[in-house]
């Protein structure tokens, strides 16, 4: 009880938490809408190589998160064209900073999202979307208004997992982002370094913290997924 009322004790506790939530909630943004669009089109869409692609989309789900980290700091590191660009328009490297953190949640979360939308819109009946289009509707008003409804069961649970797997991304944002305090420190890198350093009590505040939330989470899907 005496650490809870301790200032600088729950100051260390709480910035993981609230910079994970962060930026899970960025990066979850933008996982669902562009998992939501890219799961549309692939749902209706036939090309050639398209199971290419979509291995290529679903790949970061089965790579060791140090592979994707890696990869990472290939594409956005300081000696790379996306670094160097970003780089001159902000003034400094992405690189170990929160918005690293970000996009490596955001490549490890699409995966979910992508494929519970693909699996949404598929069970979209086809005729329902077709009459809307006699009606006159365009394919925007269609997707937004007749195809995300029908689907929302799904996009609703991709959301999630895809915000609960931000939430507990580690290697790759380890690699990336670095673990500074108060600027890329997660509720898993903390837990890294609070286990490694042996403090044991901090550990198990920020376990307990992470297993609630990822907890919760699940439990919304599988009510969703029931009803």
């Amino acid at each position: 009880m005496d650490l809870l009322l301790n200032k600088d004790f729950m100051q260390e506790f709480l910035s993981p938490i609230w910079l994970s939530i962060k930026i899970a909630t960025i990066s979850g943004i933008v996982v669902i809408l562009l998992g939501t669009l890219i799961g549309r089109i692939f749902a209706r869409k036939s090309f050639k190589r398209k199971a290419i692609v979509e291995t290529l989309l679903m790949l970061p789900m089965v790579l060791p998160p140090t592979v994707v980290g890696f990869f990472l700091i290939v594409v956005f590191g300081r000696n790379s064209i996306a670094g160097q660009a970003i780089e001159w328009l902000f003034h400094q490297p992405i690189i170990f900073t929160w918005w690293a953190a970000v996009i490596a949640s955001i490549v490890v979360a699409f995966p979910l999202m992508y494929q519970s939308a693909k699996s949404g819109f598929q069970g979209v009946d086809l005729n329902i979307e077709e009459a809307a289009r006699v009606d006159g509707a365009n394919e925007w008003r269609i997707f937004l208004f007749i195809s995300i409804p029908l689907a929302s069961k799904s996009l609703i649970s991709g959301a999630i997992l895809s915000f609960a797997r931000a939430l507990g991304e580690f290697g790759a944002t380890l690699m990336f982002a670095g673990n500074i305090p108060g600027e890329t420190q997660t509720i898993p890198t903390a837990i890294y370094i609070a286990i490694d350093s042996g403090n044991m009590q901090l550990a198990w505040m920020w376990v307990i913290s992470i297993v609630i939330l990822s907890f919760l989470m699940l439990l919304v899907v599988r009510v969703k997924q029931n009803d």
